[in-house]
């Protein structure tokens, strides 16, 4: 069994949905679909701290099936903090968007684009994700894949 973990600094993000319009092309519609951008940022981190990671271990593409645990620390806002530290009707957990199902879904399809670590996600066989307020400027995500000896 091997394991590969790394971190990603910044905020997190969930995978976007795709977007559609339709124009009108002569006499009738056509549906044209586009992915927002508004995760990019987020994408390029992961794919960073992917690629950082790979520059220093010795992985080979796995085949078979994997076990992934995705930690998230989702920044606070300002408002959950006073002059004293945090506020005691700030909440202690995150409850809010970005859902934690489009958040590893971004995660697992950056790794599969990178084409370094598994062949397609459908081999994760075990997926455990949490969701929580970080501590401090400290917000980002820890991943950790290991391979099953299955």
């Amino acid at each position: 069994m091997s394991t590969l973990s790394f971190q990603v600094t910044g905020e997190p993000k969930g995978q976007p949905r795709p977007r559609a319009f339709a124009r009108k092309m002569g006499n009738a519609h056509v549906a044209r679909f586009y992915d927002s951008d508004v995760a990019d940022a987020w994408k390029g981190a992961v794919q960073r701290a992917l690629s950082e990671m790979l520059k220093q271990i010795r992985w080979e593409l796995t085949l078979g099936p994997v076990s992934v645990s995705i930690n998230f620390g989702m920044p606070r806002p300002k408002w959950h903090n006073g002059t004293k530290g945090l506020k005691p009707r700030a909440p202690m957990t995150h409850v809010s968007k970005p859902d934690v199902d489009n958040l590893a879904k971004l995660i697992l399809d950056q790794i599969t684009r990178s084409g370094c670590v598994w062949r397609d996600d459908s081999q994760v066989v075990s997926l455990t994700v949490h969701k929580f307020w970080a501590v401090g400027a400290e917000h980002g995500c820890s991943v950790s894949i290991s391979t099953l000896g299955i």
